[in-house]
């Protein structure tokens, strides 16, 4: 294929620094190669983080103005490039177009917000007489830069997830370097360049973004670099806790994974329940950490929903990512399709039943019982799980049986079963009456348990990429 040229090396320091090796980026339709990517080494990741740290103050002290503008400058750029990048980005992950141009649509969204945000950082006054050394004293808090970010990014979602670093890092006035999933570096690595030539243009830094490849090395080497101030990984959960342990006490903010549950309740509107389970459990080829994966359904209206959800998996369009038809296509490489099959074929084994598929596409199992993957973990791929229960309280009790807790969602017209479902799931959010992965980038994101710690959309991410700096002054 080879449809794009080579970059020409890494964007570190103040300009792109040559790499001794490249390796194949792979369109996972068909294998083949859509260009070759550089990748990087523990010498250029050092480098990237020298450059960081030597621009970190003149990053900081960029006007609001500044920060804002370049944002929004990106946000032009990439608005007129969107249907390369959509292109692009089907190429290298092999998602479908529709959620390709989503994942776009969704970029842009976060760095007009993020422009936004960074004119509204800000402390507050506090009461220092609550004993009377404090008397007729003036105390306040502003918010300042945390300082040196890296942002290292899953390959399901590799230009929204790296926005989601990068953009609040820059209107907090971090420097940042991005490290992309091996597999998928091409999008951001676009991106990259165009935040580095719209800085220029406003005299910031080229060093204020970097961008670095290359293997848990590279990882290692950014992470636990003690120079580094925060640390916002999206990923899954045994590479977020390795990474938790060796940043500390530094900051870190981990979006991790899940087992997403979704309610159906016995007043549910089922069509549309059965619609969402479709759609939610396949968009990206179910490569998304809020896909729908487990699905409690109260008894009564089981066989109706089952009924109902079956024929809808069964219509899903598996193919080309490229064609705008296309609902399901392979996933990101050989080793994951074999992995989700296995977990089929395990979960089968346990009491399963195949409802429709076989694990290598579109499948839906009933009647999964505890203690397999397909049930326990995330799956990341195109496999929902559905399980009955008495009630929709059996139901919550069972959704909450996981060590994850990102996103879950409740079908019902019941105003009690919603704000049951709201006020008991552990989860960092409940969607009512449409899909757990619904999401929109500007709102508070983020899980509990083995599901994550810190919150990502550009107002929250920006608090957790400052600090608070006390003022306390006698007149």
């Amino acid at each position: 294929m080879d449809d794009y040229p080579v970059p020409p090396g890494l964007p570190i320091g103040e300009a792109w620094r040559p790499v001794a090796e490249t390796s194949p980026v792979r369109f996972p339709y068909d294998g083949s190669t859509v260009t070759q990517a550089p990748v990087g080494d523990v010498d250029a990741a050092r480098a990237a983080l020298d450059a960081a740290a030597e621009v970190a103050p003149a990053v900081a002290a960029l006007p609001t103005r500044v920060r804002h503008d370049v944002l929004l400058g990106v946000h032009a750029r990439l608005t007129a490039l969107a249907p390369e990048f959509e292109r692009l980005l089907v190429l290298e992950t092999g998602k479908p177009l529709n959620d390709c141009r989503t994942e776009v649509a969704r970029t842009l969204l976060t760095l007009v917000t993020s422009a936004e945000e960074a004119a509204r950082i800000h402390g507050e006054t506090v009461p220092l007489d609550g004993l009377p050394a404090g008397d007729g004293m003036v105390g306040f808090y502003l918010r300042v830069p945390i300082g040196v970010v890296v942002g290292i990014a899953g390959f399901n979602y590799p230009l929204l997830l790296a926005t989601h670093k990068i953009g609040p890092a820059l209107a907090a006035g971090c420097p940042i370097i991005v490290k992309p999933a091996p597999q998928t570096p091409l999008a951001t690595l676009w991106l990259v360049h165009l935040l580095r030539e719209v800085g220029e243009e406003h005299g910031v830094p080229a060093a204020a973004v970097q961008l670095v490849t290359g293997g848990a090395d590279v990882g290692a080497a950014l992470t636990t670099d003690p120079r580094v101030a925060a640390v916002s990984f999206t990923g899954s959960a045994p590479v977020g806790h390795r990474i938790a342990r060796a940043v500390a006490p530094r900051k870190t903010l981990l979006e991790l994974g899940n087992t997403t549950a979704l309610i159906v309740a016995e007043d549910a509107d089922l069509p549309a329940a059965a619609a969402a389970v479709a759609r939610g459990g396949f968009y990206a080829s179910g490569q998304a950490c809020i896909s729908v994966q487990r699905v409690l359904v109260v008894e009564s209206v089981r066989d109706r929903f089952l009924a109902l959800l079956a024929p809808r998996v069964e219509a899903l369009v598996v193919g080309d990512p490229r064609l705008p038809g296309t609902d399901v296509a392979p996933l990101i490489d050989a080793g994951a399709t074999a992995r989700v099959a296995a977990w089929v074929d395990a979960a089968v084994a346990g009491g399963a039943s195949l409802l429709t598929g076989d694990g290598t596409g579109p499948t839906v199992l009933s009647d999964v019982p505890d203690g397999v993957d397909a049930w326990d973990e995330e799956i990341f791929g195109p496999v929902v799980c559905v399980r009955s229960v008495p009630d929709v309280d059996t139901a919550i009790e069972v959704a909450n049986r996981s060590r994850y807790g990102l996103h879950a969602s409740i079908w019902t017209r019941s105003l009690a079963h919603a704000f049951a479902a709201l006020h008991r799931l552990e989860v960092g959010g409940v969607v009512v009456n449409d899909l757990p992965g619904f999401r929109s980038d500007p709102m508070p994101y983020g899980g509990v348990k083995d599901s994550g710690i810190g919150r990502e959309g550009p107002r929250y991410a920006i608090e957790e990429l400052t600090v608070t700096r006390m003022a306390v002054i006698r007149p």
